[in-house]
């Protein structure tokens, strides 16, 4: 049985992450992945930050302190159990669950992998699981041809969002965020218009953009309850109202116009789906960035070396403007 000695990060509680010595067996039905990238979620920030969400068949770790936290990778395969048949030595592979995975080396399941596809460039598939998951909303979220649509968030995932609706035929994006810097790269993107909270309203805005009647489709990527709130307000009748970001404590929302304006709602999550149907669509939502449609490298906006464990996630914490920051080990 193979081992390996890595560094790895652990979360011992609000703001407090520090890199420790793991050693990881390669039982009989694991695999071992040299990681070449890591990147931080939306929900690695709140973790961080001290909001554990209750526990969901995501996790196959409860979700409390200390926490081993990660799951934007991927790498090269260097071990395999005896059990395993559909991964090799020298694959190269995306990681599709937590599962440690800031970290040298990290150990997965099959269920947890997916191959790299197209030969895509290991900087662009060690992002693999959030590109795909991002572009798999894009590719899903029901634009048409000649439709309204509003992004509601500009980080990494709403930007993607924004470049596929523009790709797939709307007639006008707007991306909303509060953040100057976000916007003006929407719009460098391909944004026809962007609205910055703080200095006006959303949902007015959009009113009067499409003359009373509402947007045709608003992408809630930004996971906050005002956020959820205006993407509710801002929907024309039987509009469609499409889930992205993952909000972790309650929220109080407008359920009564969800009822009376027959609004549509279309849960894009890839990663909540079965293993099998991500398997699946993965390589049909990446396709598009291997062709060289969507871009991706103008969103990677700061690297550390995985030993800046502390100044990555304080980073993350107190700027904002950083759109996906990203760790090599």
């Amino acid at each position: 049985m193979k081992k390996f000695i890595t560094k790895a990060a652990r979360l011992n509680g609000p703001y407090d992450i520090e890199l420790i010595e793991r050693e990881l067996e390669c039982g009989e039905d694991d695999i071992i992945v040299k990681n070449h990238r890591m990147g931080i979620c939306g929900s690695d920030k709140s973790f961080y930050r001290g909001k554990l969400p209750p526990k969901t068949a995501e996790f196959r770790q409860d979700p409390k302190f200390p926490f081993l936290l990660g799951h934007e990778s991927g790498g090269t395969v260097m071990a395999v159990g005896s059990r395993v048949s559909d991964f090799a030595v020298g694959d190269r592979v995306m990681a599709f669950g937590w599962c440690n995975n800031f970290a040298e080396y990290f150990r997965a399941k099959s269920f947890q992998l997916q191959p790299v596809p197209y030969n895509l460039d290991m900087d662009i598939a060690s992002l693999g699981e959030p590109i795909a998951c991002a572009m798999y909303s894009g590719l899903h979220c029901g634009v048409n041809l000649g439709d309204f649509v509003v992004v509601m968030g500009g980080g990494f995932a709403g930007q993607i969002i924004a470049q596929c609706a523009k790709k797939e035929g709307a007639s006008c994006v707007v991306v909303v965020d509060v953040l100057e810097g976000k916007l003006r790269l929407a719009k460098k993107l391909g944004a026809d218009e962007v609205i910055q909270l703080g200095n006006e309203d959303p949902v007015a805005r959009v009113k009067k953009m499409t003359e009373g009647t509402g947007a045709d489709v608003v992408i809630e990527a930004a996971g906050s309850e005002d956020s959820f709130n205006a993407a509710t307000e801002m929907l024309r009748h039987n509009g469609k109202f499409v889930f992205y970001s993952w909000v972790t404590t309650p929220i109080t929302l407008n359920i009564s116009r969800w009822h009376d304006d027959g609004l549509e709602f279309i849960n894009t999550c890839l990663v909540h789906h079965t293993w099998q149907q991500r398997y699946v669509w993965t390589p049909e939502a990446l396709r598009p960035v291997a062709q060289g449609m969507i871009q991706i490298k103008p969103l990677i906006t700061n690297e550390f070396k995985l030993d800046e464990i502390r100044q990555g996630f304080e980073l993350a914490d107190k700027d904002d403007t950083a759109v996906k920051i990203c760790f090599r080990p």
